[in-house]
């Protein structure tokens, strides 16, 4: 993989940040994306380039904006000639019941966790379609198989980023181009630590119960994906020995779905 670009959408922080990590590893040249305090980015941007001796670059991009998505692959495949590697990443969450769940919330869930994922991807394939290779990773969720009360938009919107991934698949079955998907359970990021305070504080127990408390209601395991994990799962999926995995739906979710 070494020398291949890829753009990992969402990774200022949590499981993108992971991914991004694990393949600059591998020599992998990599385009963050998200928001968030700009020295702070810089700063990580900086490190993975001097850890890691890949030229990592940053776009800002709001990806609920299609003709953000459309100028920034524009953008990269003009530099790049392709982009080699597409994580489809970004995400939101809110939680409500249906009669309840405001309108422009389900909109912006389904914006940026489903139709972003469709725009990088459409945007993307014509140069890796030229090239007849490249690798297209969809971050669902346990979400996109099974659901949680509250969650209508996140699992309608992961559940469609699923079906995604099998048609970019079997249309580019003859190519040398997959798409998968990942489908991670609870993993530890800054956003689910945060709810884990709250939890603890709430309830007045330790933050390491409140932790076991909130993991083992959905995970068997009653630990954590890491973003490392789903980062190392991410690389597979880039490399030679996952040419025939095609159109997969990869629970990596400590049992989750196993029940």
């Amino acid at each position: 993989m070494k020398g291949k670009l890829a753009l990992v959408t969402g990774s200022t922080s949590g499981i993108g940040l992971g991914i991004a990590e694990v393949l600059a590893q591998r020599g992998v040249n990599i385009v963050l994306n998200g928001f968030g305090d700009p020295a702070e980015i810089e700063r990580l941007r900086a490190g993975l380039a001097s850890r890691h001796g890949v030229e990592v670059e940053y776009e800002n991009a709001d990806l609920m904006k299609t003709d953000e998505i459309e100028a920034l692959i524009g953008r990269i495949v003009e530099r790049h000639g392709a982009i080699d590697i597409l994580v489809n990443n970004a995400g939101i969450q809110h939680v409500a019941r249906v009669e309840n769940f405001p309108v422009d919330r389900w909109d912006a869930v389904i914006a940026l966790n489903l139709s972003a994922a469709f725009h990088a991807t459409r945007c993307a394939l014509p140069a890796m379609q030229q090239r007849n290779w490249g690798r297209i990773i969809n971050i669902a969720s346990a979400h996109g198989l099974v659901a949680s009360v509250e969650k209508s938009a996140y699992v309608a919107a992961k559940h469609g980023i699923i079906g995604l991934t099998k048609v970019v698949a079997l249309e580019n079955a003859k190519t040398g181009i997959t798409c998968n998907a990942i489908c991670p359970g609870w993993v530890l990021t800054p956003l689910v630590q945060k709810q884990i305070d709250a939890r603890a504080a709430a309830d007045g127990i330790s933050t390491e119960q409140a932790k076991l408390d909130l993991v083992s209601e959905k995970q068997p395991s009653q630990e954590f994906v890491t973003p490392e994990q789903l980062g190392e799962l991410a690389a597979f999926l880039c490399s030679p020995a996952a040419d025939q995995v095609r159109g997969v739906a990869w629970a990596m979710d400590g049992g989750w779905t196993a029940q």
